[in-house]
């Protein structure tokens, strides 16, 4: 893989600059140096690359950011691929305007300047634009959801994306929609004291070309299936403990592949939630059945029995070479099977995952991938844009794969946008990843009625998680506000000011998960220690 080395000087803004410079240059692995030895620096590590380390034969490619800042100017002078470029943002019209340390409000607006004038710079220098403009974070539709509590007009926010982050007019009208859904989805929700539960599967079939998750192949690990069910039974219960004092409003099963689990095993954790926890406010049950080889009717009967409402059927792509070639071990017939056996055992809210871009795949493939989930009449489908992730095998072997990567993948979601929407599906949830083919999205459309609701809870950050698995994250939310006064706390100024956010993270090796459960129990209460 070439790699870029960006020798900042003069700011202090390398990790927000990074993404955008590997946006442009989606074959590059960007390493970002910020230092007043940046030319001692830039001599060790191109030693580094000659010494090997596997990456002898790598093409190693400098560019240079100088950054300037004027009483009235703000120019980037660059040269990468040994082409040079500048540009310049004018604070003019911001007269009080400086530069401001980290922390400071302002901050913001000073880094957007400055992601303007490089994506400038790095569009020239590229030939390329970007669909999302300087936008590189996971959750584009959060300043949306700001901006509508604030009282802003639709005409406002798309001008606002427009101009603040240079964002294409169809994707600040997909945020806006997208917004639009999630506030009628959640109107009237209280979030100060509900929370939902997260249950992490680690195991699946096979482990798919693309994927970077914590999943383990089943046949090769399934010695540690009972020890890991027996494990997270005892967190299960612990965790009720911590929550008692909370609303659980939502749970929702993922991994890996939760039905890569015996139907008894399923049973059994499904019984233990039920024990454990109160359930009385509970809105919606979601297990990811995902691999449809992994579908059985004895386990979609004990889901059905024990109050699940909602589940995924997951074809990926519906075209079989296409599934070969990405490791998946199910047919397009086992994809027909598993939705119709859902169907029969009373399952009237599935979702379909499809992802755009894959490997070998056109543009007519991915239609046609359409046409066949459109007859299925699913009631939501996420389409996924294929993202070349660092721990990935596609990443690990991009070489081999390299020349299959697909040239149509914005072509393919905008085609799914129109059909979905021809369907009667409504976009209400939207995300990003690192690395997206195309610099694009993730979209989940769904019928009325049929959207995940923890979908966009975890989305927009708005709500307290509890999770218990390997490789589960809880987050506390805090916040004394309802939806009605928005995703943000007013400050008594009128200011506002986003709320707080903590984390805390479950071991991902399922063997050290098993070995350390009391530990993960801990640190959840820690978490949640002052919970009332």
């Amino acid at each position: 893989m070439k790699q870029i080395y960006a020798y900042i000087k003069g700011l202090d803004y390398g990790q927000d600059i990074g993404p955008l410079i590997k946006a442009f240059f989606r074959d590059c692995e960007v390493k970002t140096i910020n230092s007043e030895e940046a030319e001692e620096e830039k001599k060790r590590e191109e030693a580094k690359i000659k010494r090997g380390h596997g990456q002898i034969e790598a093409p190693l490619i400098v560019g240079t950011f100088n950054f300037l800042l004027n009483d009235r100017d703000f120019s980037v002078d660059a040269e990468v691929y040994d082409k040079k470029s500048s540009a310049n943002e004018d604070f003019s019209q911001n007269p009080e305007f400086t530069y401001v340390n980290e922390g400071d409000p302002d901050r913001r607006m000073y880094r957007n300047h400055l992601h303007r004038a490089l994506y400038r710079i790095l569009s020239e220098l590229s030939g390329r634009t970007l669909p999302w403009g300087t936008l590189t974070g996971v959750r584009p539709t959060k300043q949306v959801l700001d901006m509508r509590q604030r009282g802003c007009s639709a005409s406002e926010i798309i001008s606002h994306y427009e101009n603040e982050y240079l964002a294409s007019p169809e994707k600040a009208k997909l945020a806006l929609r997208v917004t639009e859904n999630e506030m009628r989805l959640l109107e009237g929700l209280t979030f100060d004291d509900t929370y939902s539960l997260y249950i992490g599967v680690p195991f699946c079939p096979s482990i798919c070309l693309y994927c970077s998750f914590s999943s383990y192949p089943y046949e090769k690990y399934k010695a540690y299936a009972e020890p890991y069910v027996n494990a997270l039974l005892h967190e299960i219960e612990a965790t009720a403990e911590i929550m008692k004092n909370k609303r659980l409003i939502s749970i929702y099963f993922g991994g890996g592949t939760p039905t890569t689990l015996t139907a008894e095993q399923l049973r059994t954790v499904i019984r233990k939630i039920k024990e454990c926890f109160d359930l009385k406010d509970l809105r919606e049950w979601t297990v990811e059945a995902g691999r449809p080889d992994s579908i059985t009717r004895d386990k979609l009967a004990v889901l059905k029995e024990e109050g699940v409402t909602r589940i995924s059927v997951n074809p990926q792509t519906m075209q079989q070479r296409t599934l070969d070639l990405i490791g998946r071990r199910h047919t397009v017939d086992d994809v027909l099977q598993a939705f119709a056996l859902a169907r029969e055992c009373g399952f009237d809210n599935i979702n379909m995952d499809l992802i755009a871009g894959l490997n070998g795949e056109t543009l007519e493939d991915f239609k046609d991938t359409l046409r066949q989930v459109g007859e299925l009449e699913p009631d939501s489908v996420t389409v996924h844009t294929l993202a070349v992730k660092r721990a990935a095998r596609l990443n690990a072997e991009m070489e081999t794969y390299a020349d299959s990567l697909s040239t149509e993948t914005g072509l393919m979601t905008e085609y799914a946008e129109k059909f979905m929407n021809e369907k009667g599906y409504e976009p209400y949830y939207l995300y990003r990843q690192k690395n997206m083919s195309e610099n694009l999205e993730n979209v989940g459309y769904a019928k009325p009625g049929k959207e995940g609701l923890y979908n966009v809870l975890i989305m927009e950050e708005c709500h307290t998680i509890a999770a218990c698995g390997p490789g589960a994250s809880s987050k506390l939310v805090r916040s004394d506000e309802v939806f009605g006064n928005g995703f943000l706390n007013e400050a008594e100024d009128g200011e506002y000011k986003v709320r707080k956010i903590e984390r805390t993270e479950n071991v991902k090796s399922v063997k050290d998960y098993v070995e350390r459960t009391e530990e993960m129990i801990e640190r959840k209460r820690k978490l949640f220690s002052d919970l009332k």
